[in-house]
């Protein structure tokens, strides 16, 4: 895979890609709505739920009538049932044949788990812009990911909604398909350990793409790219609101941490490995990158907006970046500023409300203000001096603290940090770069910290 260029990704089914429904699920929703209904004073509520409940008995009509007749009738037009072949997997001769109905306009499909039990019969609405990620995994012939499948739902369930995401068989080979699609028991705990039980990939070298974060063991959490649950009853319109789909956007990250994770292996980790010797001792090791340092992650405390979420390009400042910048391994050598950090003729301001400010007290070596803001104030220095900053993980010789985060600014090292979480290290690296940059007066920025 390393070789290849090539990540894992994970994905979740229901409703991170897919809804489905049966005539028992449908019959169960429209129940606890009436109830709801019931006892709801706000009219603008009651109206929901009552636009909610239509949906949900529109769609089960056309189930019962597949259910009923092998058919459906969607605006007027009768459309019969096709016979689609599944193709065996390897050790299976049994010949399996499923009818099933497509309906593009409405982004749905039926199908019937067991041909010959027609009470299996599921509605599944598609995702929308699935087709986009889908594209991107199989662009070109160019294999980006090795694709897995990791669900709470049963098995043959699982295999058929997985085909009709995957008709061609494109991105899990029908001879992988049985260790690929993993399901795991309600109640338990989702892991990648499991996933790659065969040891088919390295957990770090996996991202997931699921509706829920907390169903993924702790150690995995910081690999999920969490997606809003895909809700087309409740809000059919929230999924198309936002100038980007929910799935291009995971594509974009995807796309992002598969760069960030082979510039952080060729720039770093092939280099050092030729300078290991045997003698060498655990802390002379180079950090192995983590999809987790290169994962996009929103915050959950934000209000959603219509903005597009898509990952954050190189050189984009302010508080985003030190909210999703994780650290990126690397262990360059002591290089003093030099006057190649200097900024632009047009960027002459102050260095002001950080260091120096009478605002701001040093106490013990920390500065009295919100830690986070070194690191705004230092990607906002980068950007008016049109000079690239970089925070990136090194290797911690001290035994009592964890993560070490030095800071290059135009590739350059003008600070360090270490503590016990990666985000404390950042903070205390970007403080001293600050402290670095004022004493070298390479950079006079005019920064207030209130903005």
């Amino acid at each position: 895979m390393l070789n290849l260029r090539c990540l894992a990704i994970v994905f979740d089914l229901d409703e991170t890609l897919i809804v489905a429904n049966t005539m028992r699920s449908f019959e169960s929703r429209i129940e606890m709505l009436s109830r709801r209904m019931d006892i709801e004073d706000d009219p603008v509520r009651v109206a929901g739920m009552s636009a909610e409940i239509k949906r949900y008995i529109e769609d089960r009509e056309l189930l019962k009538e597949f259910i009923d007749t092998d058919t459906v009738t969607d605006n007027g037009r009768i459309v019969g049932t096709q016979k689609e072949e599944v193709q065996p997997m390897p050790g299976v001769q049994e010949r399996l044949v499923r009818p099933v109905i497509r309906l593009p306009e409405r982004n749905a499909i039926l199908t019937r788990i067991n041909p010959e039990i027609r009470d299996t019969s599921v509605f599944v609405k598609l995702r929308p812009a699935w087709e986009d990620l889908r594209s991107y995994l199989t662009a070109k012939g160019r294999k980006r990911f090795e694709v897995y499948v990791c669900t709470m739902a049963e098995r043959d369930y699982a295999l058929e909604i997985w085909r009709l995401l995957d008709p061609e068989a494109n991105l899990i080979s029908l001879n992988n398909l049985s260790d690929r699609v993993v399901c795991v028991k309600a109640g338990s705990k989702k892991s990648l350990q499991h996933v790659f039980r065969e040891g088919g990939c390295h957990p770090k070298m996996a991202m997931v793409i699921d509706d829920r974060l907390q169903v993924w063991d702790e150690k995995d959490q910081h690999r999920v790219h969490v997606v809003p649950a895909y809700a087309p009853y409740y809000a059919p319109q929230a999924e198309m609101a936002n100038a980007v789909p929910v799935l291009c956007v995971a594509r974009n990250v995807a796309c992002n941490v598969r760069g960030g994770f082979f510039r952080e292996f060729d720039e770093n980790l092939l280099k050092k490995v030729f300078e290991l010797l045997y003698e060498n001792e655990l802390l002379d090791l180079p950090y192995a990158p983590d999809v987790g340092d290169y994962l996009v992650s929103e915050d959950p405390n934000f209000p959603p907006s219509n903005k597009d979420p898509a990952p954050i390009p190189e050189g984009m400042s302010g508080t985003e970046v030190e909210k999703r910048l994780n650290g990126r391994a690397y262990q360059g050598d002591q290089k003093q500023i030099s006057s190649s950090i200097r900024p632009s003729d047009d960027a002459r301001v102050a260095i002001r409300g950080t260091l120096g400010s009478s605002n701001v007290q040093p106490n013990g070596g920390s500065m009295a203000i919100v830690p986070s803001l070194f690191v705004t104030v230092l990607q906002e220095i980068g950007r008016l001096c049109n000079s690239k900053v970089e925070f990136r993980s090194t290797v911690s010789t001290s035994k009592i603290t964890q993560f070490s985060v030095e800071v290059l600014f135009s590739n350059e090292k003008i600070g360090n940090g270490i503590g016990k979480t990666r985000d404390e290290a950042q903070v205390q690296a970007a403080e001293k770069a600050l402290q670095n940059l004022q004493s070298q007066q390479t950079c006079h920025i005019d920064i207030d910290p209130t903005r």
